[in-house]
């Protein structure tokens, strides 16, 4: 039972007391200490078991997300293997068409270099060449004309083409294994302006 004293401590007989007491409650024995233990530990596991509770939810959405996480990662791993694939076919493609057409430029190259050089020169009167060498950056003439005026003609000539930058005489000399006229033999050396 439980007494609640509202007016303060008991008055005691015989003596009276004037001041006032300060109210008080008794909730009596609560069924002793091992009921309060009980009670603490029974609001301790609870707490714990709900905190268990929401740790082990977290635990199951962090496995899901995992799950989900390693499936996208195997899904881009196949992708990431197609598409490396894709671009090693695509650059021994590319590959062989640079070969191609590498193969091309060098096979026009000659040909071009050759109707240049004789377009030039049958532009050009009492001019005849017999021989003409490649030598990468530089080409060799070797010719014969009936004049130095006619050797000096070929120069400006080719270099209205615009394909040498330098062209130079090597040498000429008078040939005298031709009795009836006047013939020349020169060694012109062309600087190319841009290799084609």
């Amino acid at each position: 039972m439980i007494r609640i004293n509202l007016l303060g401590s008991p008055k005691p007989k015989g003596k009276k007391s004037i001041g006032l007491s300060m109210p008080s409650m008794d909730f009596g024995n609560l069924g002793g200490p091992i009921i309060q233990v009980t009670a603490v530990l029974l609001l301790a596991g609870a707490i714990n078991g709900g905190y268990w509770y929401q740790l082990d939810r977290e635990h199951k959405a962090i496995e899901v997300d995992t799950r989900k996480a390693e499936q996208k990662n195997r899904e881009l791993a196949d992708i990431k293997v197609k598409y490396l694939e894709m671009k090693r076919q695509a650059d021994a493609y590319q590959k062989r068409v640079d070969v191609i057409d590498q193969l091309r430029k060098d096979q026009i190259g000659p040909v071009a270099l050759l109707e240049m050089i004789a377009n030039t020169v049958n532009g050009t009167e009492a001019v005849w060449l017999n021989s003409m060498q490649d030598q990468g950056a530089n080409i060799a003439i070797d010719g014969t004309a009936l004049s130095s005026d006619a050797v000096a003609n070929l120069i400006t000539n080719l270099q209205k083409t615009g394909y040498f930058r330098n062209i130079e005489i090597k040498e000429t000399s008078q040939d005298d294994s031709i009795k009836d006229m006047q013939a020349f033999q020169f060694t012109l050396t062309c600087e190319r302006a841009n290799k084609t």
